[in-house]
């Protein structure tokens, strides 16, 4: 809980700022926010935790019954946001407590957790996410792409005539990036008609989780005032590109603030030099331990039924997905799961799509990279080939494996996990577990009009 005197001081400067009501929000097991508005004259109150919710009500969150206590949302004040679109309001990042403690199901709690560990080895964990989404205009027949005219070729990406088409809405959106202090760098027009990335820098994991979940929540309120729709749905339309939220993951020594896979600070690993890559020994074990439990990070990196309509190497598609499909890495494949970038000093992560809760994407990823760091991790060498032509990856020369073709089948190896039930802790596995094998069990099990026409007449 805050101090009084910060939390009144915080008051007045927002009183002083013309903010009016606040918001003390958390998410839920899909990273959607929840909150109360409280009074700007209660802020005092709200961060000794006064606003209490049934969590129980909501997907995923445990508690379930009438007979437990509510939890408090706890603001953390460091995370003040004024919305630049409505000055009247705060937004607070929160934590979930239960009878006075951190609630452990939480996943702000969660991704805090993660970090104290890396902490206690005398690590930083810095994240940069690639923001993807759609903008629609929704019509009496369906939705229609946010520009109304026709490009030409077989992708939109970075078309320049497509961009300034949705300049009104992206100087909007990026604006209100920039006067957030959050390092605009770049925004593009991306390979969906109606898709957009608006990319900024990297923070510690816990700043960036909080910037992508406020990031969906500005995005949909901008788009909205256009009179159209955003999505954050990884695959929307079968014929066109997914939303991915790549991650690119570093960590940092905060005894020396070195970058541990930064090769202009740190020298070649032997590992690296035996695979004849430009690389640190640490960045490759980190690698390590993100493909070996790559399966059940899946289930929090791709955790809807739509994600693994994504995850392919064309489909119903004009070209190549541009998506991975196999558990590889490569120096700077854009094929493969993980690749080391050639221009900034990372491990990125490309299967990860904006369904995401980032508390337990960024999570999970840590934990999973410092397994690697313990066991030495080997990755076995890069494949910097188009593994979308690849038909028999075990031929590689290790158990290359697919990811996950489903949702269900990235949920077992999370239920199987005994290294996610020791990061996340056995009551959240299950509680995760119980709510995706929910969510697929109702989408499978749907009869959909393209499987009457397909089979009624014929089987």
């Amino acid at each position: 809980m805050h101090g009084h005197q910060e939390a009144a001081d915080l008051q007045k400067k927002l009183t002083s700022q013309g903010v009016e009501y606040c918001f003390a929000s958390y998410v839920d097991i899909h990273g959607i926010s929840k909150t109360k508005c409280v009074p700007i004259s209660h802020l005092e109150d709200m961060a000794r935790g006064s606003e209490l919710f049934t969590v129980g009500a909501l997907d995923g969150m445990g508690l379930i019954g009438p007979q437990f206590d509510e939890c408090a949302a706890v603001p953390d004040l460091a995370t003040a946001t004024i919305l630049p679109w409505d000055k009247r309001y705060c937004w607070f990042a929160s934590d979930l407590h239960y009878h006075g403690e951190p609630y452990a199901n939480s996943s702000r709690v969660i991704l805090k957790k993660a970090l104290e560990k890396a902490a206690s080895k005398k690590l930083a964990f810095n994240v940069g996410i690639e923001p993807e989404f759609y903008v629609y205009r929704k019509m009496s027949d369906g939705f229609a792409p946010f520009q109304t005219e026709a490009f030409r070729g077989s992708t939109p990406a970075y078309d320049l005539d497509q961009t300034f088409l949705a300049t009104p809405l992206l100087e909007q959106l990026t604006r209100y990036v920039d006067e957030l202090g959050w390092g605009l760098y770049s925004f593009d027009q991306e390979g969906g008609h109606g898709q957009f990335e608006i990319d900024f820098g990297y923070a510690d994991a816990l700043t960036t989780a909080d910037r992508l979940t406020f990031f969906r929540f500005m995005v949909k309120n901008v788009v909205r005032s256009f009179g159209a729709v955003a999505s954050f749905m990884p695959k929307p339309f079968s014929s066109d590109f997914r939303s991915g939220a790549h991650h690119n993951m570093s960590l940092m020594d905060t005894r020396t603030n070195e970058n541990l896979f930064d090769i202009k600070r740190r020298p070649v690993g032997e590992l690296a030099r035996g695979y004849g890559l430009e690389a640190t020994d640490e960045a490759l074990h980190f690698i390590g331990g993100l493909l070996d439990h790559a399966e059940a990070l899946c289930a929090v990196t791709c955790p809807s039924y739509n994600s693994y309509k994504g995850l392919i190497a064309r489909g119903d598609m004009p070209d190549m997905s541009w998506a991975p499909v196999l558990q590889a890495y490569g120096s700077n494949n854009r094929s493969a799961m993980l690749r080391l970038p050639m221009n900034r000093p990372c491990i990125e992560n490309r299967t990860p799509d904006m369904s995401a809760n980032f508390y337990l994407s960024t999570a999970l990823s840590l934990h999973a990279g410092l397994y690697g760091l313990e066991n030495r991790g080997d990755p076995g060498r890069p494949l910097n080939e188009n593994l979308y032509l690849e038909d028999n990856p075990r031929s590689k020369g290790r158990n290359l494996r697919r990811l996950p073709r489903t949702l269900l089948e990235a949920t077992e190896a999370l239920e199987a996990s005994t290294f996610a039930r020791d990061a996340f802790g056995e009551a959240f596995v299950d509680i995760f577990v119980a709510q995706k094998k929910k969510e697929w069990e109702a989408q499978f099990y749907a009869v959909t009009p393209t499987e009457r026409e397909q089979y009624l007449a014929f089987v």
